[in-house]
């Protein structure tokens, strides 16, 4: 569900970058009064995790269509919504900024569709009521399930709001909730299905970091070195070996746009993938669109198109394929063991590693001083 840049319009895309960044600074403000030296670790760990886990796109049956983990409320759940939004910053800016996934314009949008509600809505006002002060395996799975929808629903709906206030005329509001939301309410039944089996797992070797996730509190004298282990062997696996089962049909974003583009007319730029390849088609626009806006997305994408190093999840080549959609069906084969893409997984897993430990230990020093 990661926007491009051709979605958005400056001002759209500004305002939400903004916001973002407020977010931002309140959550920081917010983890330097929990943060301690057990939370540091955790914090980069599940930042790869999740990483990696946004790699893999599983299909939809009977759609011609795939989804990804957002892993909004397993960072929410594990680390408390303030840090788990900055561990999901941490995650969208590496995607954007060193694989093109996501337009930097985006990069606001993305933030927060993927951060803001399934931290800020639905895991307070979902999750915590349905588990309760007593958690049980029944109401862990019940409560995962119900919040990982809704927050995705909740995204999926943002992503079409701020398309519409961007005037893309291309994509009517109707048409496009129509094919967003339901879409996106089965990838939301495959996310809740694995935050489930992930939290289960952390409740059973230390179910007091859920506890203290859900207090904000620091971990304290907490020991959470078999959580951290199992879940860097999970990161490492899923980023070199699982992404090569990644489903090659479009995502829900890209389905639901070529959907809408076929019985609407022309798409409104070159299709923005969720991975799209660097250079001036990421933030291309089409011819009756303002110089202004034009400008901004050349700039930014020519931008990106330096800082992405492995484009795509993959090496540079001189020709990039292209993008799978309903038009241009993916190529055959599945598995695609590609060296590429297990080495664009353990390397991005670990600069989210070392972005968001990063981000911990500077919050925790600040916290100290």
């Amino acid at each position: 569900m990661h926007m491009a840049d051709a979605l958005l319009s400056p001002a759209v895309g500004g305002t939400m970058w903004a916001a973002t960044a407020g977010t931002i600074g309140y959550c920081a403000k917010k983890v330097r009064e929990e943060m301690d030296d057990s939370k540091v670790p955790l914090m980069g760990v599940l930042g790869a995790f999740i990483f990696a886990s946004q790699m893999i796109n599983f299909t939809i049956p009977a759609t011609g269509s795939s989804g990804h983990l957002g892993g909004g409320m397993i960072l929410a759940i594990l680390l408390g919504p303030y840090a788990a939004f900055l561990a999901m910053a941490s995650v969208l800016t590496v995607q954007a900024l060193f694989f093109a996934d996501g337009g930097l314009l985006a990069l606001g949008c993305n933030i927060f569709n993927l951060g803001v509600f399934p931290c800020f809505v639905a895991y307070p006002l979902l999750y915590k009521p349905i588990v309760g002060g007593r958690p049980t395996q029944g109401r862990l799975t019940a409560a995962c399930l119900i919040s990982a929808i809704v927050g995705l629903q909740l995204g999926a709906f943002g992503v079409v709001l701020q398309t519409v206030f961007s005037g893309v005329s291309e994509l009517p509001f109707g048409s496009f909730v129509l094919l967003m939301q339901p879409i996106h309410l089965g990838i939301g039944f495959v996310e809740g299905l694995a935050t489930a089996a992930v939290v289960g797992f952390v409740w059973k070797a230390q179910p007091a970091i859920l506890e203290k996730a859900s207090a904000h509190q620091a971990l304290g004298g907490i020991s959470v070195k078999g959580v951290l282990g199992g879940l860097a062997v999970a990161a490492l696996m899923t980023g070199a070996v699982l992404s090569w089962f990644a489903s090659p049909n479009p995502d829900g974003l890209e389905w639901a746009i070529a959907k809408v583009t076929e019985k609407g007319g022309p798409a409104p730029s070159e299709p923005p993938s969720v991975r799209p390849p660097p250079g001036p088609a990421v933030g291309a626009s089409s011819a009756g669109e303002p110089a202004s806006k034009e400008a901004a997305h050349s700039v930014l994408a020519a931008l990106q198109e330096k800082l992405a190093f492995l484009p795509d999840y993959g090496f540079r080549r001189a020709e990039r394929p292209p993008v799978p959609s309903p038009e241009n069906p993916p190529a055959p084969g599945w598995p695609t063991p590609d060296a590429s893409t297990s080495v664009s997984g353990i390397v991005g897993g670990m600069i989210t590693l070392a972005v968001a430990v990063a981000i911990g230990l500077a919050l925790r020093r600040s916290a100290s001083a």
